[in-house]
This record gives structure tokens, sequence and C-alpha cells, in this order.
């Protein structure tokens, strides 16, 4: 039987272009565990030489704390012939292996045949999609599920009854989750072998999840869905989690910076801590009760004093918590301020700078490691095909024959315009054998991007179309067009303008009516005419080309709605409504759209261009926090319905009351929607708390309705608050 064992790779050879041609410097050091009772790699060929290769990357590829990297290797056969018996096995294994780069996947897993068509299959496109949107439907239960979420509006006072599924349901739909994540477990359990899933925490995981969501969905079917706490959904969240690598990662990196601000939120505490001490002996109660106005607001005891500064560490009740004190004695000031200052200012900010320096250094040995797996996937590809043939001049040395490369890279799953560039750097080196280096610096291209042509204008004969193609392909017949849309804006703010305060019966839309249909008419002249200019490939080519077309398309659609229905314009144009849409309906409308095409004038202002694709690369690199921020805000949520569901109540029938409530709290602000009735009220309402300066209303709202042993809450909204600061600042 032929296992897998693991060596440790000195830090130096990985600044090398490759690992070393001979695997003889690695120090090999055997594990006492179990064999696989089935191999993981296939059985040696018949008189083969033995020759330790490259074949698996560890679990992740992270530098250890010695300054080495755990990975593993296996013994693989090598001919001492031209031939072998079993070539078409060397080459998918060399497929996976490049695809494995590719990907920055892990290659310590199963490579027999079988195996190998099963790896294929689960990593194709059609799966991944199947598991994603079983994530994505499973998550989007909580939207449906009782308490649904498909009101018009959440507020307690006008919500309509919401849509109860019948039971049995979303569980069917469930359960085919499930079955589907049973499958996923299973294949990847099998694929990386049982010693190397004793190692994977996510996959014991994985399967610890599913069990307990199982064991509650068979209770909550058992009860006939009345069963109110239903612990699946709290953790739904991890099917999320454990699907993305980069998130997985960014978990590590968050949990490895967790003891280095430890210290720094010590002192944070202690700071609030002595300064709510401090308060309660500044403004302690006196015989005058005009003199205790900040005694009865904001320090009136221990729990009140120390929410009070709590709130003020995120500035969100300053300056109303200073100003009775402020107003008895301008002195009392300086208390606040040297609060202010030492937590948020100084504090706050070297929390942030220490969670920033640190976890940058986290994440970064992260990223290192994905680009270790992609250099040890592609060195493992190079020692497979090193396995066809043996080099006749020196033996010693490990060389791949090109045409075997070319074949695998015809196998290889890869972007078409990475594989041809490829292919071209490989016809273009010498033909025979390639080297280590030399196979190395072929996938150098999977790094690169592709550097997009545009397709050529189309060559008239005629002389007037030629001048037609110069004058309206140049470069400034698009600025006339973004002086067009500027002076579209201006019009329409214009007669907005003058129309805020005229009632609906006295507007009249004539004006604005023909405004639109002049620069309707231009918009769709000026896309005909570059048509012509640049013809309709070259024209598609440009992403700002189709936006404009795209916009200009759905104005002319509207435009010739509103005359069907409407008329043509003429003074005193107000009908009737008639249709889905109102005149005035349809003009604000067309009015939207025409405000949301002008930003077609971004990609002509090079400042604002390239502010705008910093925006889209960040959207693009943000997408593993976003994910960690749906998670939390998904657990939250679900938490939330569980702990405040149902407690936040309207006040009954007052509009025949005189009713006044105390200037901002919960119900004088009118805050109602905000609640935990349901998921997407729930995420609202987290949302609130996180961004809002008010957070503290809710705090106090949610204290009143429910009790105060609630209390902890308020320190959950209070740490989201401060850390979306951090993350602000």
């Amino acid at each position: 039987t032929w296992g897998v064992r693991p060596f440790f790779l000195d830090v130096e050879l990985l600044q090398a272009p490759f690992l070393p041609s001979t695997l003889t410097t690695l120090r090999f050091m055997e594990e006492g565990s179990r064999l696989e009772k089935e191999p993981l790699l296939p059985p040696p060929l018949p008189r083969a030489a033995k020759r330790h290769r490259l074949y698996s990357g560890g679990d992740s590829g992270d530098l250890e704390d010695d300054g080495h990297c755990c990975v593993s290797a296996a013994s693989s056969p090598r001919s001492g012939g031209p031939g072998i018996d079993d070539p078409d096995l060397y080459f998918n294994q060399a497929v996976v292996f490049i695809e494995d780069a590719i990907q920055y996947r892990s290659i310590n897993h199963r490579v027999d045949s079988n195996s190998l068509w099963l790896y294929r299959w689960y990593y194709s496109e059609v799966c991944q999609w199947i598991l994603i949107l079983t994530i994505t439907l499973i998550l989007a239960f909580a939207f449906i599920e009782t308490p649904s979420s498909l009101t018009v509006t959440s507020d307690v006072r006008y919500r309509s009854e919401a849509w109860k599924p019948p039971c049995g349901l979303t569980e069917s739909i469930e359960l085919l989750c499930f079955l589907v994540f049973i499958v996923d477990i299973s294949v990847k359990s099998y694929l990386i072998g049982w010693e190397e899933f004793r190692k994977t925490k996510w996959l014991m995981a994985y399967i610890l999840v599913l069990l307990i969501s199982l064991i509650d969905w068979s209770i909550s079917l058992s009860s006939s869905c009345h069963k109110n706490l239903r612990i699946r959904r709290i953790l739904r969240p991890f099917f999320l989690l454990q699907n993305s690598s980069m998130m997985k990662k960014t978990l590590k990196s968050i949990k490895r910076t967790l003891p280095e601000i430890t210290s720094v939120m010590l002192l944070l505490a202690v700071h609030l801590f002595l300064f709510t001490m401090f308060g309660m002996l500044l403004f302690a109660r006196t015989k005058d009760s005009q003199q205790d106005k900040e005694w009865q607001g904001y320090f009136h005891n221990l729990t009140d004093s120390l929410t009070s500064l709590l709130v003020l560490l995120t500035t969100a009740n300053n300056p109303d918590v200073m100003i009775p004190a402020y107003s008895k004695n301008r002195a009392y000031c300086i208390f606040f301020i040297l609060f202010t200052v030492i937590g948020n200012l100084f504090l706050m900010n070297l929390l942030t700078a220490i969670i920033y320096n640190q976890f940058r250094g986290y994440l970064l040995k992260s990223v290192q490691s994905s680009l270790f797996r992609r250099r040890l996937g592609i060195r493992a590809a190079f020692e497979v095909l090193c396995s066809l043939k043996e080099t006749a001049i020196n033996k010693n040395t490990l060389c791949v024959q090109s045409e075997a490369l070319l074949q695998v890279l015809q196998k290889v799953k890869m972007d078409s315009y990475c594989k041809e560039a490829i292919i071209r750097k490989l016809q273009s080196c010498p033909p025979g054998e390639l080297t280590a280096t030399q196979f190395q610096t072929l996938f150098d291209e999977l790094d690169k991007h592709k550097v997009k042509e545009r397709p050529p204008k189309p060559d008239y004969q005629s002389p007037f179309l030629q001048r037609v193609q110069f004058i309206f392909g140049h470069h400034y017949f698009g600025y006339l067009g973004n002086v067009v849309a500027l002076a579209n804006i201006f019009c329409v703010c214009g007669i907005m303008v003058i129309d805020a305060d005229k009632p609906p019966a006295l507007r009249d839309d004539f004006f604005l009516g023909v405004t639109n249909c002049f620069f309707i008419l231009y918009y769709l002249l000026e896309i005909l005419l570059k048509l012509v200019a640049l013809g309709l490939k070259r024209y598609l080519s440009y992403p700002s080309n189709i936006f404009d077309g795209l916009l200009t398309l759905v104005l002319m659609v509207l435009e010739v709605s509103t005359f069907a229905v409407y008329g043509f314009p003429h003074p005193g144009w107000r009908p009737e409504m008639l249709g889905l849409l109102s005149l005035w309906d349809m003009v604000r409308l067309a009015n939207m759209l025409i405000v949301f095409r002008f930003l077609r004038i971004i990609p002509n202002i090079t400042f604002m261009s390239l502010v705008a694709s910093t925006l889209l690369d960040l959207v693009k690199n943000i997408r593993t926090f976003a994910g960690i921020l749906v998670v939390a805000f998904y657990a939250f949520a679900i938490i939330g319905m569980e702990l405040f569901g149902g407690t936040i109540t309207p006040m009954g029938n007052v509009s025949f009351v005189n009713t006044t409530f105390k200037c901002g709290t919960f119900e004088q602000l009118e805050y109602w929607p905000n609640n935990f009735d349901d998921f997407a009220a729930a995420l609202v309402t987290l949302w609130d708390v996180m961004v809002v300066n008010n957070w503290q209303v809710f705090l106090d709202a949610y204290s009143r309705y429910t009790s105060p042993i609630l209390f902890i809450n308020g320190i959950v909204a209070a740490i989201g608050h401060l850390s979306q600061k951090s993350n602000i600042k």
C-alpha cells in the first residue's frame, strides 16, 4: 500500500523559481499513523525505480511557527525505460494538478483513475453551481418561513398578517438541501482520505452541523411545525462559510488577531469603568432637584452611567449627555472632553492600528499559502509528466516533453485566453524537453490579465461614409453627447425647482414632456450615428456604450408608451390616470432614468474614471469580508428574532387621544418598523443599529419592552458600532 507521509520544506526553497529538481534535500519524518485501506496513489509498476515525488500539499500549506512549511509527499513510481503501462493515468493526474493550481486548491487527494474522475466531476461548473444554489436557497428560507417577511411594511401599526407556509413545504425543500450537503461532505471526505479528514476541523464541524440540523428538522416536523426555537436556522451560515476558502482564511486571520487586541480592549474597559465611577461621584444626587438633571438623565445608577458613557464612546449622544451639567457649570465639559479624547481618539485609533497591522500580516500569510499551493500544484504536474520518460542525456535531470504538456493543456479547464497564451509560449520554446524552470515560467501566464483588443472599425469605400465615420467616431462627438446630457439634467432640475411647491392639480407637464421627447430623440440619433461610425461589434466592446444604449432604449419604450396612453404633449397636459401608472409617474420614471444615464460621463473624465475603477476593484476585493458580514448579520438576526420577536407592540388607536412621548424615545421617533418580528425587519434593524447614531434608542426600547436582563444586547450593539467606526477609519 502506497501511503502519504509528510516532510518539512525549508522556507528558503519557496524563494526559488521551483522546488529542487531532486527531493534528496527534503527531510522526511515518518508518522506512526495507520495507512489507508485504499491506496491514494496507484501501485508501482514492475521493476520501477522508486523515487520520491512531490504529489500533494498539506491541508492549507500554511507556514508553521518553526519557519518550515508542512506539506506532504508520496512515493511515486517512475519507470526506467522510455515507456510506461498507463500513460493516460499520468496525463489525468497532471491535468488535475494543473487545475488545482489554477484554483489554488490543495493537491492532497486521491489520484487513482476513479478518484480523478470523481474529483473533476465534483469541481465541475455544474456541481459547484448546484452547491451554490443550494446554499443560497437554504439561506433564503428565513424570508418565507414563519414568521414570514412577505408583507408590504414591517411597521407593527400597519402590518397585515403575513403568509404562513403550510407545514412540510419548506421542510421538504430543506431536506433536499441537506441531502445535497450530505453528498458534498461524503465526496470531499472520500477524496482526501481518512488520515487527512481527521486533520480537517472544518469537515468534522460540517458533519456536526448537518447532524444537529437533521435532528432539529426531525423534531420540528414531528411537532407539526409548532416548535418555536429552531436551532438549525442559526447554523445555516456555516454552509456558506465552509464553501469559501477565502472566508475560512479570513476567519482564521480574525481568530489570530483577537489575542493581540485583548490588552487594548481591557484598557478600554478600564477607561470606561473609571470614568463611570468619576461620573457617578461628580454628578451625585443633591438636595436641589433643579441641579440634578445630569444625575436624573444619565448617571442615575451604575447601569445608566455605564450605558451613557458607552454610547458617548461612539459619539452617538454627544453633546446631549453633557448639556445638563455644562449648563450648570462650564468646567464640567472637561470631564466629557477628556473621556472622548482618551477613549475615541487615542484608544479607538490604537485599536484600529493594531487590528490593521496584525490582521494584514495574518491575511498576507494566508495569501502566500495560496500562492504556494499554486506552485505546488504546478510542480506536482511537472513531476508526474517526468514519469513518462527518462532524459537520455542525464537521468538525474528532470525534464518534460513539450508534446506531453501540450496534450495535458488540451484537457485542462481554464480560461481560453490563458490557455492560448501558454500554448503560444510553449510553441515559442525550443522543441524537445522543458526543465523545471521553463515549466514554471509557462504558467506565469496565469497571473496576467487579459488585454482586450477592440474589433476594427468598418472599412467604408464611400467618401461620404468615411467622412461620417471620422466625424461621429471622434471623441469630440462623445464630449458633445456629455454636454447634451448635462443640459438635460439642468432642464429637469430647473423644472423640478419651479414645480416643487405646486399642487398636482396646477402642475403642467407640457414643457417637461417636450423636453424629454427632444433629448430622447437626440440620444437615439446619437446611438445610430455611433453604430454607423464604429460598427456593431466595436460599439458593443465599450461597456459605457452598452450602458448608454440600454438606457436609451428603455427611455424610448417608456416615451412611446406615454404617447400611446396619454397622447402627445400640449399646453395643460394633465390627463387622468390611465393604466398602471399616471402621467406624472411615467414622467418621473423617465427623469430618473435620464439622471441615471448621466453616469456615462464617468469614463470620459480621467480622474473620475480612475476613482470609479478603484471602487469597482474594491467591490471585487471585499467579497470575502462581505460574506463574513452576511454570516454575522444572518446569525444575529435569527438570534434577535428568538429573543425579541413580538416584543414591540403598537400603542393602539391613539388618534383621538392626546398622547405625548418623551423626546428622543423609540415611540416619539416612530421607529416602529425597526423590530425583530421577521427576518427582513431584523436585518434592517441590525443595519440601523450598526450605522445610525441613535442606536441607544433601540437599546432603551428593548430594555423597556423586554427586561433589563437583556442589557447584553446593548453591549453587542456597541461592539458592532465600534467595529463599524473602526472599519470606516
